[in-house]
């Protein structure tokens, strides 16, 4: 089966609701759990065998090229103080992968985030993963894999993941209209933050995507929207008035952890800490005596 191994993984939005544990560091290096957001979605992308990933960056995000350093040192030091039960924890340093790195020197929106991937891209299909959002507790997630069957399946131009949402809350998001029934749908349109009466459904667009590389020439003409940003979701829908085929693909058991605000990511630290294999059955029976400790 044909595969896909470039990613793009924009990281360069500010972090402006998570002030001010983001003011000095990114919100994709907020740990959930024992790893920072960023981890875990490159652990996703190691597993549906990325090999080139190129993250997105901006201003203040120097620490995420960082961390995906070797740190030989590090280890060597581990080592010598007989800690080799932590040398597990810096598995991810020896995946076969390659990290790349390009400015958006300009805050303009998520398409022209990706847009600033197009040289390094040139024309092959890629991947692109929001470095602020983990799919599936651990990332245990097959969804990319399964978008990148479908991809080379139906010869689409675009295939995108959705997560099903309240219907009260499809005004945070980009909404799909299927053409089709079904898990695996084709789609007649996307509509970026629709009002509720207005939504075609509540398939809220879920951080995840795959594209062939005509998605660049539609997002150079993509006109800017609200606060002069090219939106993705916008050069989608170029795709689709052009005649090209876009798929969806819902999300199966597995959610959406978005770190975007304080009350996801309480709600995704405190889940991914419940499900920790060392730490996380002493944890439940602390978090139930808090309960109802406060409850009497």
């Amino acid at each position: 089966m044909k595969e896909i191994n470039i990613a793009v993984v924009p990281v360069a939005g500010m972090g402006t609701r998570l002030l001010p544990a983001t003011k000095s560091q990114p919100k994709e290096m907020l740990l959930v759990g024992r790893k920072p957001v960023v981890q875990y979605v490159v652990e996703e992308m190691t597993r549906v065998g990325i090999k080139r990933l190129l993250f997105i960056t901006g201003a203040g995000k120097t620490s995420i090229e960082n961390y995906f350093d070797l740190n030989n040192e590090l280890i060597q030091s581990l080592r010598e103080a007989g800690k080799e039960d932590l040398l597990a924890e810096f598995e991810f340093e020896r995946a076969p992968m390659q990290y790349f790195y390009t400015r958006q020197r300009q805050l303009l929106g998520l398409g022209h985030a990706v847009l600033c991937a197009h040289p390094f891209v040139g024309a092959q299909p890629f991947v692109v993963a929001l470095g602020d959002s983990i799919i599936g507790v651990n990332a245990q997630s097959d969804i990319v894999q399964r978008m990148i069957e479908c991809f080379w399946d139906t010869r689409a131009d675009a295939v995108v993941a959705f997560e099903e949402v309240a219907r009260d809350e499809v005004y945070h998001y980009g909404i799909a209209k299927p053409k089709t029934p079904g898990d695996v749908f084709e789609i007649a349109d996307v509509i970026e933050k629709p009002n509720v009466a207005e939504a075609p459904s509540n398939l809220a667009i879920a951080a995840r995507y795959v594209f062939a590389p005509t998605i660049f020439e539609a997002l150079q003409r993509t006109k800017p929207g609200k606060n002069g940003e090219i939106q993705l979701t916008d050069a989608i829908r170029l795709l689709l008035q052009d005649g090209r085929k876009v798929f969806g693909m819902t999300l199966r058991n597995e959610r959406r952890y978005d770190i975007g605000n304080f009350d996801s990511y309480f709600r995704a630290f405190v889940e991914f800490a419940l499900a920790d294999e060392k730490y996380g059955a002493g944890l439940r029976e602390y978090v139930k005596a808090l309960i109802n400790g406060h409850s009497s």
